[in-house]
């Protein structure tokens, strides 16, 4: 076995799987029903509900012989940094694994993480890093683990919640989620920017595969993704006040060149969910509702930039550059 400061890697690692719920109860099941199935021994998961009210904790308490690794946390509706910093405090591996309640894992999850934990301790000589494995998006609600990858699936974070293993103790170091994120994006990112200041890297782990459901996308939803769009860019702005940096910048849409690019893509709001509302549902009645999304992008983008900017405006923030 190998010692990784508190984190033993080995046969003996005990895992602890951190997730936030929130009226998510039928995907929560094949999240859960999965994790039951992991090929290692010495685990747990530990799930936080945010204040569901869809009767998960009923179904919770009515199932529970099927899903005996799990142990239920409950809270108000005080969002998933909130939740996730619970987790972690009732947490008894030393090793944490954090992953969303609509994410349906494979059989060697697990064995994947603790293989790219072993392997990093050889190659780093510490446990000055965490393991990050890869996240599929499907809509395929009654088989989601037969999505293939796609170049959408991507993602060039350093740190997300998604699909990430990480020693507790580094976690307690930076100081858990700052919970004054208290609308939707960049908790996690931000965790991340704290987690490198403290000289930790990213090991990728690819074989530790994730499949995230998400419904087919459709018209009804879009109001649901603007609103998540400017939340996220004034989230962006929090992220950018606590970390004033070129890369953060970016990371947020908050310079010129992206205000340009998206004012360019969306001809300055003329493009946008009633214009494009037509041709985005002809591709969805062509059966190709992920297109769509992808298409939608090009107004919801600027929503977000433009979030930005309005949260710039009432924060007072640096000006852009």
């Amino acid at each position: 076995m190998l010692k990784m400061g508190h984190t033993v890697v080995g046969e003996s690692v005990f895992f602890s799987i951190v997730i936030p719920t929130y009226n998510r109860k039928p995907i929560l099941e094949k999240c859960l029903l999965a994790l039951e199935k992991q090929s290692v021994q010495g685990y747990e998961v530990v799930l936080v509900d945010d204040g569901s009210t869809d009767g998960t904790l009923e179904w919770l308490e009515e199932k529970f012989r099927e899903f005996p690794h799990v142990r239920v946390f409950n809270q108000n509706h005080n969002g998933p940094a909130v939740a996730r910093n619970l987790g972690v405090e009732q947490a008894l591996g030393d090793t944490i694994i954090f992953i969303d309640s609509d994410l349906v894992v494979t059989e060697n999850f697990l064995q994947a993480h603790t293989d790219a934990l072993r392997q990093g301790q050889k190659t780093l000589g510490s446990d000055r890093f965490f393991t990050y494995g890869a996240v599929i998006n499907t809509c395929n609600f009654d088989n989601p683990t037969s999505e293939p990858y796609k170049l959408t699936d991507f993602s060039a974070a350093f740190f997300a919640t998604g699909n990430v293993a990480i020693p507790k103790h580094w976690l307690e170091k930076a100081g858990l989620f700052d919970i004054s994120f208290q609308l939707y994006g960049w908790e996690d990112l931000e965790l991340g920017v704290r987690l490198k200041k403290l000289g930790l890297q990213l090991i990728k782990c690819p074989a530790a595969v994730g499949y995230h459901w998400h419904p087919p996308f459709n018209l009804e939803q879009i109001p649901r993704l603007i609103d998540r769009e400017i939340q996220r860019g004034r989230m962006g702005v929090l992220f950018y006040q606590k970390h004033p940096t070129w890369e953060v910048k970016m990371m947020i849409q908050m310079t010129l060149l992206h205000r340009l690019l998206w004012g360019i893509l969306s001809l300055n709001g003329i493009l946008n969910e009633r214009t494009m509302a037509p041709f985005l549902r002809w591709l969805i009645n062509l059966g190709k509702p992920q297109l769509a999304l992808e298409v939608a992008r090009i107004f919801l983008n600027w929503y977000n930039v433009q979030g930005v900017y309005a949260a710039y405006e009432e924060r007072g923030v640096s000006r852009f550059s």
